[in-house]
């Protein structure tokens, strides 16, 4: 099992889980129905957060104590964290301006902006699983053990897994192909990325995973599992073609939610940890005794697999069909290319 989720507590723990995939699906159908819910949920809430956020951090350089002990400021400390939530915002309101055509989303060079923001977060994830191999190397020489604490108090164990995974996401950056294939549907209610199939997706969905799993292992039950099946089901039942509008819209709402209530997933009896914590807790307090690390370097070889045999399916079609798999869409004549255009104006 990856998490340790049995016992006493499971049916929270569960529960949780369906609360949260529940949640975002219903957020993800309110954002990308009509024009006010998207401009609610990535103009004006992010603009209120960014203020909440400064609030925070220049209250705690003053020494005030209600910013000092704030839930975002002891437990959401890392760049990455802002990073992201940023980087998908500025996707959301991107999508949004090529599926409304506002200002330069009605222009031809404005369509390689999905593949382009896609690359930048996948790249930013990479980054910090580098960072996080080159850490449990320095602690390793240090300490004896590949341990090391992250600046929000979380035990990570870095390694190998974390060097196979970052290749793991560059390959998926190449997977990436039609990226001027960008359409609106016919309702006006989604950004279309037809070339963007199942194997993307599939390949995606398991480097992700890993991603959280090594790097965000108290949060990875959620972020690495509901949140990424949350898109992942929309797009297979109700919204072919609309994946990574479906994938940025419930990436950026969850993150403004755990930036303001991290406890949700790191305390109390919705919480869950992976099985890497063999002494079946996570304490910044308490330096790990045991460890099991089996988990992070099966599914490690898994990610680069699979991207590996989807980019060499691009390679070989893209070769059959005598096309640039980046300029032109490869995938035309699939089922779910097909499905995905019949969506488009």
């Amino acid at each position: 099992m990856l998490f340790q989720v049995y016992g006493e507590g499971a049916a929270w723990q569960f529960l949780g889980w369906i609360l949260v995939f529940t949640c975002l699906v219903l957020a993800n159908e309110i954002a990308r129905r009509t024009k006010a819910g998207g401009m609610l949920c990535f103009v004006v809430l992010p603009i209120i957060l960014t203020v909440y956020f400064i609030a925070i951090y220049v209250s705690a350089a003053a020494g005030a104590e209600w910013a000092l002990n704030n839930n975002t400021y002891v437990h959401m400390t890392s760049w990455f964290h802002y990073a992201k939530l940023y980087a998908a915002t500025a996707g959301c309101i991107g999508f949004m301006m090529l599926k409304y055509k506002w200002g330069i989303g009605k222009t031809q060079w404005f369509k390689a902006f999905p593949f382009v923001i896609v690359a930048i977060n996948i790249l930013i994830a990479v980054c910090s699983d580098f960072e996080s191999a080159i850490r449990g190397a320095q602690a390793l020489a240090e300490t004896g053990t590949s341990w090391w604490l992250s600046s929000e108090g979380v035990w990570l164990y870095g390694g190998w897994w974390n060097v196979l995974n970052g290749l793991a996401g560059i390959i998926n950056i190449l997977c990436m192909t039609g990226w001027w294939g960008i359409y609106t549907s016919k309702k006006k209610d989604d950004m279309l990325w037809p070339d963007m199939t199942w194997m993307f997706i599939l390949a995606y969905d398991v480097w992700n995973f890993q991603y959280t799993y090594l790097n965000l292992p108290t949060h990875s039950w959620y972020c690495g599992v509901a949140l990424l099946l949350a898109p992942t089901f929309a797009a297979a039942f109700w919204n072919k073609g609309g994946w990574i509008q479906n994938r940025a819209n419930t990436l950026a709402l969850w993150c403004m939610f755990a930036q303001v209530f991290p406890l949700f997933q790191d305390q109390g009896k919705f919480a869950v940890i992976p099985r890497l914590y063999a002494d079946g807790f996570m304490d910044a307090a308490t330096h790990p005794t045991a460890v099991d690390p089996t988990a992070q370097g099966v599914i490690s070889v898994l990610s680069i697999v699979v991207n590996i045999v989807v980019f060499a399916a691009i390679i070989k079609r893209s070769m059959k069909l005598k096309k640039n798999p980046y300029k032109d869409e490869i995938w035309k004549g699939t089922k779910d290319y097909e499905e995905a255009m019949s969506r488009a104006e």
